[in-house]
């Protein structure tokens, strides 16, 4: 067995994504030393997987109701995201040479529509900072109060951030395999369920041979009082989509409680009910059912199948009746893990003094949007700075 290796006047950050990441920049601008370990080969991963899709950084819409997409935790992370809110977010991508501008939805990207541009430039600005990166790091918990790594590595630093991300994605790197090292010093973790995820029915197996991967466009989506436009996917056992993960925390919550949850899709949000009555009476009296829903209302194959298929009655009324969620391997994101009540203001673990837990490790979640990653870069600045004030 290795002796520990004490680094008084260092911070370790275990974990090499967004919210570790901004931590050690953080830290190491104001002149604090700073050692990454990661399990992965190499770093960022989801986030590399994130800018395939444009790379939503933040979202641009005004504060108040921005810290309402967190629901249940928007007073908690409240003070994080005032202090490192969007204009703190853009202007620091800026500053790498990743120019921002705001799309037509609100959302916020850099004008590469890429993530690796952005985190070279990232990179290479905490070696500048002295940062040291060590890949291929699996931490494996403590030893007595050393970080014990595989190797029979064990070091005891001055302070540690654990960024070790939830449990969406496995294959990236963040399987939530860290929590029986937390259980087991008493820290409170919240069991983790999928977030941004789609959703299970049964289909008929004609339609799902004939309409799985098709995409509903501009319509609605309702559910508890909440309404959401944007598109919906089809697929072989449910859909999935934008819309969908807007609402996905409420319909998994209402399926865990009752084993089921009534979607009703809205085909034609534009129109109202006279609109949609209006025209179907225009339509020649000749015309099948199919027809006329194509001809006076302009619905493509697949809204006029979806009608056919839950026997609707009412196109802006089309009721789903969803009855399971994917899981986590399928999810975007997932809610659960290190309980608030576990955590101090600053993010430090009650249970371990000199340890603190950022991103997505934290029992919170948040719709696609970009709040997801500007809740992990908020958190990282947050607890880098509260070291800083040690």
């Amino acid at each position: 067995m290795s002796l520990p290796h004490t680094v008084p006047d260092t911070v370790v950050v275990i974990g090499a994504g967004p919210a570790g990441l901004m931590a050690a920049e953080t830290l190491s601008a104001a002149g604090i030393k700073v050692v990454i370990y990661d399990r992965m080969p190499s770093v960022a991963r989801k986030f590399l997987m994130a800018g395939r899709g444009g790379l939503n950084l933040t979202h641009s819409e005004p504060f108040e109701r921005f810290v309402t997409r967190y629901g249940k935790r928007a007073q908690v992370l409240r003070p994080v995201l005032e202090a490192f809110d969007a204009r703190a977010l853009c202007a620091w991508a800026d500053g790498l040479g990743a120019e921002t501008f705001v799309g037509s939805s609100g959302r916020v990207f850099p004008k590469a529509m890429k993530a690796s541009p952005l985190l070279r430039a990232w990179l290479k600005r905490l070696e500048g900072q002295g940062v040291t990166l060590h890949t291929r790091h699996d931490w494996r918990g403590w030893d007595g109060n050393a970080l014990l790594f595989n190797d029979d590595i064990r070091i005891i630093p001055k302070a540690t951030i654990l960024a070790l991300g939830g449990a969406s994605w496995p294959r990236l790197g963040g399987d939530g395999s860290w929590v029986g090292a937390l259980s087991a010093k008493g820290v409170e973790i919240v069991p983790f369920q999928p977030a941004n995820v789609g959703f299970q029915t049964a289909w008929s197996a004609l339609f799902a041979d004939r309409f799985a991967g098709e995409p509903l466009k501009n319509i609605a989506v309702q559910f508890a009082g909440r309404t959401v436009k944007g598109e919906l996917m089809l697929t072989r056992g449910g859909v999935e989509g934008g819309a969908i993960y807007a609402l996905s925390a409420a319909l998994r919550d209402a399926i865990t409680k009752t084993g089921y949850a009534d979607l009703v899709v809205d085909l034609r949000p534009d129109l109202d009910a006279g609109q949609v009555v209006n025209k179907l009476k225009r339509a020649s009296p000749k015309d099948g059912q199919s027809n006329r829903l194509r001809k006076a209302l302009n619905l493509g194959p697949a809204a006029i199948a979806l009608v056919h298929e839950v026997k609707a009655d009412d196109i802006k009324a089309v009721s789903v009746r969803l009855t399971g969620a994917q899981g986590l391997d399928r999810a975007i994101s997932s809610a659960g893990g290190i309980s608030f009540n576990a955590l101090t203001e600053d993010f430090e673990l009650k249970a371990l003094p000199s340890v603190y837990a950022i991103g997505e490790m934290l029992d919170w979640e948040a719709p696609t949007g970009g709040y997801l990653l500007q809740a992990c870069f908020a958190t990282g600045v947050a607890a880098a700075k509260a070291i800083g004030r040690k």
